[in-house]
C-alpha cells in the first residue's frame, strides 16, 4: 500500500493561537465603548414609553417613575397617513438606492479603464461638483421651472442618486481588487464590455456596493429638506417630513395659547413634547438599526479595500 506523503509543517502538532493580556483589555475597552454608544439608544426607547409629567419633573431617566404610551400615540395617531409615508419612504429608498448604485457602478468602471480616451475628463467632470455648487436657490429654479418636476417623486430620488466620493470608492475598488487580467481574458474571449461589467465586475463589486449602498439608503431614509422644498401633496410625504409636521404640530400646540381644548383634549390632555420627540426618533431609527447587522461585514470590507489609494 502506498502512503501518502505530507508536508513537515502538517507532521508538526498543532498548535493554538493563545491570546495575549493586551488583546484582552483591548477587547474589554471596546465592549465597553460599545455599551456607552448603545447607552442613548436605550435612553431613546424608554424615554418614548415615559409619562410626559415624570419627564417634566424628574428629567430622563433609565428607570422612570411611571410608563405611559401617550407619547407613542401621538404619532401613531396619523394612523392611515403614516403608513402612506412609510410606503414612500420605502419605496424612495429602495428604487434610488438602486438606480444610483447602477449608475456609479458603470461610472466608475467606465473610468477604471486605463485604454478608455474619455477616463481622465470625466474623472475631473465628476470632481466638479463637489467643489462648487450653484446653490439651493438655483437647484429650485432649474428643478421646477424648467425641469417641471415639483411635487414630484423625482425630487427625492434624483439629487442624492450620484456622489463623487461614492463613485471614488467604487472606481478604487474596481483599480485595486479586481484583477485586470480577468478582464483582459474576458476581452479575449470575445465579451464586450457591457458583458465584462455585468458578469465579471458587477459580480466581484459585492462589498463596496453594500458598503455604499447602506450609506445611500440612510442618506435617502434620513432625507426630508427636498420634501420640505419640493413635495405639497399628503400622498407622496416621505416619512421625515411627517415627522416634522407632527413636532411643528406639537410645538404650536405648546406656544399658542388660543388652541381650543378640543384639540388639547385629542393629545389626553397633557401634550407630550419630549416622549413625542423620542417616539419620532424611535420611528426613523427603528428600521435602520433591524437593517444595519445585515449589511455591516460588507459594509466595513467595502470601505477598507475602497478606501485604499490607486
Amino acid at each position: 500500500m502506498s502512503k501518502k506523503k505530507g508536508n513537515a509543517a502538517d507532521l508538526l502538532p498543532s498548535k493554538k493561537e493563545k491570546k495575549g493580556l493586551g488583546q484582552y483589555i483591548l477587547g474589554f475597552f471596546l465592549l465597553l465603548y460599545t455599551l456607552f454608544c448603545g447607552l442613548p439608544i436605550l435612553l431613546v426607547f424608554i424615554a418614548a414609553f415615559t409619562d410626559e409629567k415624570a419627564i417634566t419633573q424628574n428629567g430622563f431617566s433609565f428607570f422612570p417613575e411611571k410608563w405611559s404610551m401617550v407619547g407613542v400615540n401621538s404619532v401613531l395617531r396619523y394612523g392611515k397617513q403614516l403608513l402612506t409615508s412609510y410606503g414612500v419612504t420605502i419605496f424612495v429608498t429602495v428604487f434610488g438606492t438602486f438606480l444610483g448604485l447602477l449608475v456609479m457602478s458603470m461610472f466608475a468602471y467606465a473610468i477604471s479603464r486605463p485604454e478608455f480616451k474619455l477616463a481622465k475628463f470625466l474623472s475631473v467632470f465628476l470632481l466638479i461638483p463637489m467643489l462648487f455648487n450653484g446653490g439651493q436657490l438655483s437647484g429650485y429654479i432649474i428643478f421646477t421651472s424648467y425641469y417641471h418636476l415639483k411635487d414630484s417623486l423625482w425630487l427625492l430620488i434624483l439629487p442624492l442618486c450620484v456622489t463623487t466620493m461614492n463613485v471614488i470608492i467604487l472606481r478604487t475598488y474596481i483599480v485595486n481588487s479586481i484583477p485586470g487580467e480577468l478582464m483582459e481574458a474576458a476581452k479575449i474571449d470575445g465579451a464586450g464590455e457591457y458583458r465584462t461589467f455585468f458578469q465579471i465586475t458587477l459580480p466581484l463589486l459585492k462589498p463596496s456596493l453594500a458598503a455604499v449602498g447602506f450609506m445611500m439608503a440612510t442618506a435617502y431614509w434620513n432625507d426630508w429638506q427636498n420634501a420640505l422644498l419640493y413635495i405639497t401633496t399628503d400622498s407622496k410625504k416621505p416619512l421625515q417630513l411627517l415627522l416634522v409636521n407632527i413636532q411643528k404640530s406639537i410645538e404650536f400646540l405648546l406656544n399658542n395659547s388660543n388652541v381650543p381644548a378640543s384639540a388639547r383634549a385629542a393629545m389626553g390632555g397633557n401634550i407630550p413634547q419630549y416622549s413625542s420627540t423620542m417616539a419620532t426618533v424611535l420611528v426613523v431609527i427603528g428600521p435602520i438599526m433591524v437593517v444595519y447587522p445585515f449589511f455591516q461585514k460588507y459594509f466595513v470590507k467595502g470601505l477598507t479595500v475602497g478606501s485604499v489609494k490607486g
